[in-house]
């Protein structure tokens, strides 16, 4: 059970600032793909349900691609810099306790 716990904690859940913009670019990229070749396909064979279901599986397919933070996404994480706490705010923080 431990284990699992541990395993579940590695897991990287974020994305960097680029890596966040090259998600939504190429998600739009591939719905409008899909879009469009769905579009031409339904008007080729007269069947609207086609183009919905080709746009449909483009934004499956977008989803797989783009929603979990895959390490093409974490390739330039920031360097956060540590906060610092400034001594007239400690001292106000002192005297209200």
């Amino acid at each position: 059970m431990n284990s699992w716990k541990e395993y579940i904690k590695s897991i990287p859940t974020h994305m960097d600032y680029e890596g966040q913009a090259r998600a939504e670019k190429l998600s739009r990229v591939i719905i409008t793909l899909f879009g469009v070749v769905g579009l031409i396909w339904g008007y080729v064979i007269q069947q609207f349900s086609q183009t919905i279901y080709i746009l449909g599986a483009g934004f499956v397919m977008a989803a797989l691609i783009t929603v979990p933070p895959w390490p093409m996404y974490r390739r330039k994480p920031l360097d956060w810099q540590k906060p610092q706490q400034q001594p007239a705010v400690t001292a106000k923080l002192k005297k209200k306790k």
